[in-house]
């Protein structure tokens, strides 16, 4: 009686492991991808379209007239909150507040970013109107990227999970950086200038102790509305207002670790999820091969799936050879390099930038989508197979050598 039982369990095991933690936020993302892109190409492909891109019948905000705009200039400002409350607290508190465990991730995030637009331009740079997107492969999606550690259980060490997440992290603060510098449009002097000032105020505020949460949301709203006046992107403003938080109370009690706790959920199973559903639908009608391996998807995958895990193994390895750096502890080469390949897994970032890069070319963010759906996809693909079958953790005493 009792082997039917151990054989059921042992089937539905990696059923299971898609709602552990780390897990669901990952597979959540790829089913919502994939219900928008069954939708867009269904018979409620014009309610699909008609949803997101069409004029609203009323909008507290001119500017912001259709529901994407809203998704994509307001509601993600939230996601760019979460991240600006992960960076801070890393800087301080976490990995990135110590000078020897951030040297490796910052090298190799950095590399995984030139690597990617290397590529970018090689396969695209001569097309003019494509250059503008050579960004678009250069971030790591946490949530799937993490989602895929979480299917491979303990076969991936805990140094090297560690690794992901800082290198991700890293990654975003590079492409919120990227979005402030080379995707702002004509600057309006004077809502600038009013940014500058709410800035201030949030800076004031955390010097002198104010521990008011609700004060802080308020000027970051009115930060928000400044910024989407002012020509830079609006989700820059909820990076810059999450680094204005206190990391503690006067009682000496956690504040920002409370709201980003209190917030990571409503990011990570509504805000993405949203505009990943908002995003991701590729209408697949009169697409081809010739449009498949257009020189714009082609870039953006080759960025992905080459670039990434190029820039980032040959980094890890120069440096760990070089003794500027100590690789992940009890991680082996072949883990290693299937970490860098996971890298390539783009979504979120990718798709916002996708949607700065090209606002008045429908057509090239739809080709756009379809680069980073794809090389997102051959990029997990690749990473779990070498993750599920590489070596483990090295015997003691046994070096493994590149």
């Amino acid at each position: 009686m009792l082997q039917p039982k151990l054989s059921l369990n042992a089937a539905i095991r990696p059923f299971k492991a898609l709602f552990v933690s780390d897990a669901f936020e990952g597979v959540l993302l790829i089913c919502v991808a994939a219900a928008a892109m069954v939708v867009a190409n269904s018979a409620f492909a014009h309610e699909y379209h008609d949803l997101f891109h069409g004029v609203l019948a009323w909008t507290p905000i001119a500017k912001l007239d259709t529901l994407h705009l809203w998704i994509n200039d307001g509601l993600m400002a939230i996601f760019f909150f979460v991240v600006g409350l992960e960076v801070k607290r890393e800087l301080i508190a976490g990995q990135l507040s110590d000078a020897q465990k951030r040297n490796l991730p910052i090298l190799a995030a950095g590399a995984g970013m030139a690597a990617p637009a290397a590529v970018f331009f090689l396969l695209a740079g001569s097309e003019p109107n494509l250059s503008n997107g050579w960004a678009i492969p250069a971030a790591t999606d946490i949530a799937f990227a993490m989602g895929v550690l979480g299917l491979l259980g303990n076969r991936v060490p805990g140094p090297l999970r560690l690794f992901l997440l800082t290198v991700a992290i890293v990654d975003d603060i590079g492409a919120v950086m990227i979005i402030a510098l080379f995707y702002t449009a004509n600057l309006k002097l004077a809502w600038l200038v009013g940014s500058l000032f709410v800035v201030g105020a949030m800076i004031l505020m955390n010097r002198l102790r104010v521990d008011r949460i609700w004060v802080y949301i308020l000027l970051a709203l009115v930060l928000w509305y400044c910024v989407l006046n002012s020509g830079v992107h609006a989700t820059i403003a909820g990076v810059v207002a999450a680094l204005t938080i206190p990391m503690r109370r006067r009682d000496g009690h956690s504040l920002l670790e409370n709201i980003e706790h209190a917030l990571v959920g409503w990011n990570a199973y509504l805000v993405v999820p949203v505009f990943g559903f908002a995003n991701a639908g590729v209408a697949l009608a009169g697409i081809g091969w010739a449009e498949v391996f257009a020189p714009l998807p082609l870039a953006i995958a080759g960025g992905l799936v080459v670039g990434k895990q190029a820039g980032i193994f040959a980094t890890i390895v120069v440096a760990d050879k070089l003794g500027i750096a100590r690789r992940p502890d009890e991680a082996t080469w072949p883990q290693i390099y299937g970490t860098a390949v996971l890298c390539g897994i783009g979504f979120t970032m990718s798709l916002f930038i996708a949607q700065l890069a090209f606002p008045r070319y429908p057509l090239l963010i739809e080709e756009a989508k379809i680069g980073i759906l794809g090389g997102s996809l051959i990029s997990a693909i690749i990473g779990y197979l070498v993750l599920r079958f590489a070596p483990q953790k090295r015997p003691e005493g046994v070096t493994d050598g590149i």
